[in-house]
C-alpha cells in the first residue's frame, strides 16, 4: 500500500497526479493542473519554465497532504531543452521545438549530413524539432552560451534537476533527440563532433526506474514532502504512455499514444536501423524494461487543437466535446488533408491551411466547424491505417489490434474512424496512460512491482477500456483510394 506523485507536463498543460496502489489496483486523483504553452520572447518562441517550476512546486505541496508519499517522478514532452552552468538555474529560457530556429538548422544539417548518415549514426529519423537540430542553431548563432554552459538538460531531466541537484539524462527522453545512438546506447559523439556541439555539456545517461535521490532541503520542507524518493520514470512522455498500454503478450498489437502528436508503434526486443526503415521515416526510442520503441511520430490533434484555439479567440466554438458532436453531424468522408503535409506542422492559420489544402486538391471546401474537424478527424484515421500497413511490412508482423492510449482516446468519431479506416480492432484507453506509467516504474522503482508484465497486469486491473471494430462501410476503401492520390508538401 503506497502513494505516488507524478509531474506530468505536456506542451499544453501540466499536472500533479497522486496515485494510491492499493491490492494491485491503482487509483489515481489530480491534484493540481496548470496550464502551458509557449510565450514570444524577442520574436522567438520560449517555455516559461520559470514559471512551470513553480506550478510544480505548488502541486507537489498538495498532493503532499494525502498521505506519506514514497517517491516523485516527472516525465515531459522531448526534443526542448535547458543549459546550465554549475547549480545556477539556466542560462537562457528554452526554446520551444516551434521556434523557426528548427527549420532553418535542419536545412543546415542537410548540408553537412545526408539523412542516410544521420539514421546510421543514430537510428533516429530526422525531423525538423529534433535537438540534434536545435542544438546546432546554439553552436552557430549562441557558440559562447555553450562554451559558458556545463550541462545540457532535457525538460523532464532539467526538472529532476532541480528537484534533487542531480543531473541525469534519463534514456527513453535523450533517445529521441537524435544526439543519441540506439544502438550503442551512448551520445552520437561522432554526429555530434561534426556538428560542431562541444562534449563537455553531455551528462551521464541514466535507465528508467532508478532512484536520483531526496529532494532539496528547501524543496522537503515546502511541500512537506521530507521522506519521498525522487525517481527517474520513462521520463519521455510517450515511453511512459506505451508502458502502460494494456495488451497481453503477444506481437499481433500496435499502439498509438493520441495526444498533440499520434507516436505510432511496436515494441521490438532492439533497434531496427536499415535503409528501408529510414526512408519509410521510422525511429527507434528506447522503451521500459528493455524494449525498443519502434514508432513514427506523426502529426496528430495538433491541427484540430490550433482550429479550436483560432475559434476560441473569435469567440465560436472552443469546447472539444462540443467540436467533436459538430463534427459527428457533418457528412462523412467528404474532403480528406495529409496531416503529414509540412504547413500543418507550422502554427497559426490552421482553418485556412486546411481549406487551401482541400481547394488545392479539388476537393468539396470545409466550411462549418463541423465539417473542418471532420475532415481532419478523418484524415488522422486514414494516416494511421496507411503508416499501420507500413508497420506490417517493416517488421513482418501481423497487426490485428491497436491499442490506442492518451487523451486522443476518448474521442469516440476519431476511435471509430480508425477502426473502419485501418480493418483492425481498436482497444481504447487508458486515457491517462502516460501518468499511470509514471507512477507504475515508480512502484518498480520502490520494488513494489516487478517489471513491465507487472505494469501492464495493474493497468488492465485497474482502467476500463473500450474496444471499436471495423464497421461494413465500403466507402472507407474509396476514401482510402482518394487519400492516397493526395500529394503532400
Amino acid at each position: 500500500m503506497s502513494d505516488y506523485l507524478a509531474i506530468d507536463l505536456g506542451a499544453e498543460s501540466g499536472r500533479i497526479i497522486h496515485g494510491s496502489l492499493r491490492s494491485g489496483r491503482l487509483r489515481m486523483k489530480e491534484v493540481h493542473r496548470f496550464s502551458n504553452g509557449a510565450i514570444t520572447a524577442n520574436g522567438t518562441l520560449r517555455w516559461d519554465i520559470v514559471r512551470i517550476f513553480r506550478e510544480i512546486r505548488v502541486g507537489l505541496a498538495k498532493g503532499a497532504k494525502l498521505g506519506r508519499v514514497n517517491s516523485v517522478a516527472c516525465d515531459s514532452w522531448g526534443v526542448d531543452y535547458v543549459l546550465l552552468k554549475g547549480d545556477g538555474p539556466l542560462l537562457s529560457l528554452p526554446f520551444t521545438y516551434r521556434d523557426e530556429r528548427s527549420f532553418r538548422s535542419y536545412a543546415m544539417a542537410m548540408r553537412k549530413f545526408s539523412e542516410k548518415q544521420l539514421f546510421e549514426g543514430t537510428g533516429i529519423a530526422s525531423i525538423s524539432i529534433n535537438t540534434l537540430y536545435q542544438l546546432l542553431d546554439d553552436a552557430t548563432n549562441r557558440p559562447e552560451l555553450l562554451k559558458m554552459a556545463d550541462k545540457f538538460l532535457l525538460i523532464g531531466d532539467y526538472v529532476n534537476f532541480l528537484l534533487t541537484g542531480v543531473a541525469r539524462a534519463e534514456e527513453t527522453l535523450i533517445s529521441g533527440s537524435q544526439c543519441w545512438d540506439v544502438r550503442r546506447r551512448d551520445w552520437a559523439w561522432p554526429v555530434l563532433r561534426r556538428l560542431g556541439i562541444p562534449k563537455h555539456i553531455f551528462p551521464r545517461p541514466v535507465a528508467p526506474g532508478v532512484k536520483l535521490g531526496k529532494l532539496r532541503p528547501y524543496l522537503a520542507a515546502e511541500t512537506g514532502l521530507r521522506s519521498a524518493e525522487v525517481v527517474t520514470t520513462c521520463v519521455h512522455d510517450t515511453a511512459a504512455a506505451v508502458a502502460a498500454v494494456p495488451a497481453q503478450a503477444g506481437d499481433d498489437w500496435a499502439y498509438l499514444s493520441s495526444g498533440t502528436w499520434s507516436l505510432l508503434g511496436v515494441e521490438l526486443p532492439k533497434p531496427l536501423v536499415n535503409e528501408t526503415v529510414r526512408k519509410a521515416r521510422y525511429t527507434n526510442e528506447v522503451g521500459f524494461g528493455g524494449t525498443s520503441r519502434f514508432l513514427k511520430n506523426l502529426v496528430g490533434l495538433w491541427i484540430l487543437q490550433e482550429c479550436r484555439r483560432e475559434w476560441s479567440e473569435r469567440g465560436e466554438v472552443s469546447d472539444y466535446g462540443e467540436i467533436v458532436r459538430l463534427a459527428k453531424k457533418a457528412p462523412p468522408l467528404r474532403s480528406f488533408i495529409r496531416p503529414d503535409d509540412q504547413r500543418f506542422t507550422r502554427r497559426g492559420d490552421m482553418v485556412a491551411k486546411v481549406q487551401a489544402f482541400c481547394r488545392e486538391t479539388r476537393q468539396p471546401v470545409p466550411r462549418t466547424h463541423g465539417e473542418i474537424a471532420r475532415c481532419v478527424l478523418e484524415s488522422l484515421a486514414l494516416l494511421y491505417r496507411v503508416e499501420m500497413d507500413a508497420l506490417e511490412k517493416l517488421t513482418g508482423r501481423k497487426l490485428s489490434v491497436l491499442h490506442i492510449v492518451g487523451g486522443g482516446s476518448r474521442n469516440d468519431l476519431l476511435n471509430q474512424a480508425t477502426a473502419d479506416a485501418t480493418g483492425r480492432t481498436v482497444v481504447a484507453g487508458p486515457v491517462e496512460a502516460t501518468a499511470a506509467g509514471n507512477i507504475l516504474i515508480q512502484a518498480v522503482a520502490m520494488k513494489e512491482i516487478r517489471g513491465l508484465k507487472g505494469v501492464r497486469e495493474v493497468v488492465r486491473k485497474s482502467f476500463p477500456s473500450k474496444t471499436y471494430r471495423p464497421s461494413s462501410d465500403a466507402r472507407w476503401a474509396g476514401a482510402l483510394r482518394s487519400f492516397k492520390s493526395l500529394k503532400r508538401a
